[in-house]
């Protein structure tokens, strides 16, 4: 099962994660999700375990828990959804305004 963890503290590393998620079990992966600008985390991450009854036993628990100071949040991960809202597109309106300066 994929588990979602969101508001992590932002100096909490992968290995961090992993150890607090193997006290309900196995973990087959631990990854927080880094700024590909600043290297920063993003304050989120996703753990995989692979028995769903550890995994459950694992949301249960640590759901609203504090880790360092912060109540992280933790469900299932869902598949994202492609709902069509953002990106551009054909003649959706708007635009940046860069350039209309030039006009005047």
């Amino acid at each position: 099962m994929n588990i979602y963890i969101g508001n992590l503290p932002f100096n909490l590393g992968e290995e961090d994660l992993r150890e607090i998620f193997e006290e309900y079990g196995e973990v087959a992966s631990a990854k927080i999700i880094m700024d590909k600008f600043t290297g920063r985390s993003k304050g989120f991450g996703f753990v995989e375990m692979e028995d769903d009854a550890e995994a459950n036993k694992a949301i249960e628990e640590l759901n609203n828990a504090e880790v360092a100071g912060r109540n992280i949040k933790v469900n299932e991960s869902k598949p994202r959804e492609n709902n069509n809202r953002g990106g551009g597109g054909y003649n959706r309106g708007g635009g940046g305004g860069y350039g209309r300066r030039d006009r005047y």
